[in-house]
């Protein structure tokens, strides 16, 4: 063995970045050191995005009472396969996400699964806040007169973050909006409910898939609230390796089993 290669069994810390700063800390001191990649605070109202493995997991957590995080996912092979919300649902008989469901793509391959929720209730069916729909309810606070107390929605945030990736406005899909709760009554009305995750939630991905993450933190298109004060959203990425066999999310539904299996057998290509 190499001395390098003795000098990363040895110090487990030195697989981080060596200017990583330890955000994570502060909002998942429980995830293992040696194995947290790196971390990052989204503001309000910001947008993010990265490449991950397969067997990286996001640590997502609500830093204030006012949180949405809108996520897509996108294959990083061939961004063409991408998550697909109807496919995901129907699978799985659900109307929203918690822990044990799978994000699949529309190839029927487990992209990413919920593995630890303390919320039990996010919303796949509300899409994105656009800037027509934010200028009316909040008001138009454009950068060039108020700089970093501008208002941006969720979909310039997601079309900004997508396209550093050579993706467009065609490419765009439903987010899953992470913290935040629609049900729909018998008539087929959609009804937010505001403070539905508090301080402190927390809800997890683990990557199945080699993929592009991108996340939003702008208010849901549903929030009634007339005020722009969306709340920072703690991220942490960190290696918990692929879903093993006796993964719960992938014995959580027959469908579950069957997107694993395909995304396992490609890994294997």
């Amino acid at each position: 063995m190499s001395e390098h290669a003795q000098h990363l069994l040895d110090n487990p810390l030195a697989h981080q970045p060596v200017d990583a700063h330890p955000h994570w800390q502060r909002f998942a001191p429980d995830l293992p050191a040696g194995q947290v990649v790196f971390s990052e605070v989204v503001p309000g109202g910001g947008h993010w995005s990265w490449r991950l493995r397969r067997g990286m997991a996001l640590r997502f957590a609500a830093l204030d009472d006012t949180c949405n995080a809108s996520v897509v996912l996108y294959a990083a092979h061939d961004p063409l396969e991408r998550y697909n919300m109807p496919d995901s649902l129907k699978a799985q008989h659900t109307a929203h996400y918690t822990r044990g469901h799978v994000l699949m793509s529309d190839m029927g391959r487990a992209m990413a699964s919920v593995t630890h929720d303390t919320v039990g209730w996010h919303d796949p069916l509300g899409a994105l806040l656009d800037t027509p729909r934010m200028n009316r309810q909040y008001g138009e606070r454009r950068f060039e007169a108020h700089r970093n107390a501008m208002y941006r929605s969720g979909k310039d945030g997601l079309l900004i973050e997508i396209g550093k990736h050579g993706l467009g406005p065609r490419d765009l899909i439903a987010p899953v909006n992470l913290f935040s709760k629609v049900s729909v009554d018998e008539a087929g009305a959609f009804h937010f409910h505001p403070g539905h995750a508090p301080k402190g939630s927390v809800v997890e991905l683990r990557m199945d898939m080699d993929v592009i993450v991108a996340l939003s933190t702008a208010p849901h298109p549903l929030d009634p609230r007339t005020t722009y004060a969306p709340g920072k959203v703690g991220v942490a990425a960190w290696r918990c390796g692929p879903a093993p066999a006796d993964d719960h999310c992938r014995h959580f539904r027959p469908e579950c089993a069957r997107a694993h299996h395909n995304s396992d057998v490609f890994a294997l290509c």
